[in-house]
């Protein structure tokens, strides 16, 4: 029977990471899918293009890890040193591999580039090693282990777009077969209640369930709860995982539940719960925008399918288009000023009207930095229009944070009123 593998630790290799010039996705991408697969990283590590620095901390990795993967140092130049360190380390002596040197012949004739004698290093590979194919580069990869087989490294080549093809190709696989039972992860996308209330309301449960687990991450103006449960089957493991869902449901955070999703699909989003409602009920939706600029209308049309259900949108970002385009009163404007309720109501009235959508949501505020002289950063307003008549969101978001952040959230909260919009039914026309 295979060993069992249960932790892993990662090691990321170049000076290009440590000296910022490369932003370091690899570890991410990687923990994320050992995750998946019920394998725990406790630590990551980038070291530099270096023998010795690299030797340190493959040791020290190996005495506190079942595995190491290490990405980066395979390629053909002098500094690209991760294969014959960890085959030195591992005790491993290297020879020439004649059928990855004819398979690195063959992407060069492919790719119609000549092939200079330095790329022969790739083709040296450790005793016993396990060759993964690149099907995307010239360097393979590597599944190394020592003569007892107490220590194991995996390889893997820098390039991201490298590294993720061969992790799921050839890594998975492999680790598969080297785990026990299934782990099953969803996410509970919450918006509207900030990190700390939700733990004040689940913290219980936080602090006492030991499988499923649960635990809250922050992304921008949202909390995510992790939900992860093991079991001998995905069945049983995700059966684990709906008991804990339905009790977060049940809680005050569900009125504020979204949505929720899986961890091994694509991040789930406000943008695509609203397109999802808004095909399901068959309804069509505007946007009328001032700070945030076209935000809200981008989120939208990034989902697939989303023009199924939006018909268009405005940037009305001076008083003058806020009247000509959405028929926004002068008056209105001089007695509220443009940051007002009054006129986040008019625009999205007036977004409804021109095109003919069912929900129409307008933004309007200051999203900084600083003051504009009346109202503070942060200040917004969002606006929603049905046939029903007119509402409007009023939010004072922190004037301290970037302008971006600003701008974000105010769109987050534009499309949590469209959804919160579409869940009260269709809409009777008047």
């Amino acid at each position: 029977m295979q060993n069992v593998i249960r932790s892993c630790e990662v090691l990321c290799v170049g000076d290009e990471l440590l000296l910022g010039d490369v932003v370091n996705t690899n570890a991410a991408v990687l923990a994320r899918r050992l995750s998946q697969l019920g394998i725990s990283v406790h630590h990551q590590c980038v070291v530099g293009d270096d023998d010795g620095r690299l030797r340190e901390a493959l040791a020290l990795a190996f005495s506190r890890s079942d595995l190491v993967i290490t990405t980066g140092g395979l390629g053909p130049t002098y500094d690209d040193m991760t294969r014959q360190t960890v085959a030195s380390v591992l005790g491993r002596e290297l020879s020439l591999d004649e059928q990855v040197l004819a398979d690195i012949r063959g992407y060069f004739e492919r790719t119609g580039r000549v092939m200079t004698p330095n790329n022969s290093r790739q083709a040296m590979v450790p005793a016993g090693a396990i060759v993964l194919p690149n099907q995307r580069g010239t360097a393979p990869g590597l599944i190394v282990s020592d003569e007892r087989g107490e220590n194991t490294a995996i390889l893997l080549p820098g390039p991201p777009g490298e590294m993720r093809a061969m992790l799921e190709a050839s890594v998975v696989p492999y680790l598969e077969a080297r785990v026990q039972g299934v782990y099953v992860s969803k996410n509970v996308h919450v918006f509207g209640m900030g990190e700390s209330q939700v733990e004040h309301c689940l913290g219980d449960m936080m602090q006492t369930l030991q499988n499923p687990t649960l635990a809250p991450y922050c992304k921008t103006g949202e909390v995510r709860l992790r939900v992860r449960a093991h079991a001998e089957t995905q069945q049983a493991a995700q059966t684990l995982c709906d008991e804990v869902i339905e009790r977060i449901r049940n809680s005050p955070v569900g009125p504020f539940v979204y949505g929720v999703s899986r961890d091994d699909g694509d991040e789930y989003t406000m943008e695509a719960a609203v397109i999802e409602l808004a095909r399901r009920t068959g309804r069509t939706v505007a946007v009328a925008e001032s700070c945030t600029g076209g935000l809200v209308a981008k989120r939208l049309t990034d989902i697939p399918g989303s023009s199924a259900a939006v018909l268009g949108g405005f940037v009305t970002y001076t008083n003058e288009m806020k009247t000509s385009l959405l028929g926004v009163s002068e008056q209105t404007i001089r007695e509220h000023t443009e940051i007002s309720a009054e006129v986040a109501a008019e625009m999205a009235r007036g977004a409804r009207r021109v095109t003919g959508a069912d929900v129409a949501v307008s933004t309007t505020g200051v999203a900084g930095p600083g003051s504009d002289g009346r109202f503070e950063a942060g200040t917004v307003y969002v606006g929603i229009s049905t046939a029903r008549g007119e509402q409007v969101r009023a939010l004072s978001l922190p004037s301290a944070r970037p302008r971006s952040y600003i701008r974000e959230v105010a769109a987050t909260h534009a499309l949590d009123l469209i959804r919160q919009t579409l869940l009260e039914g269709p809409v009777k026309q008047g």
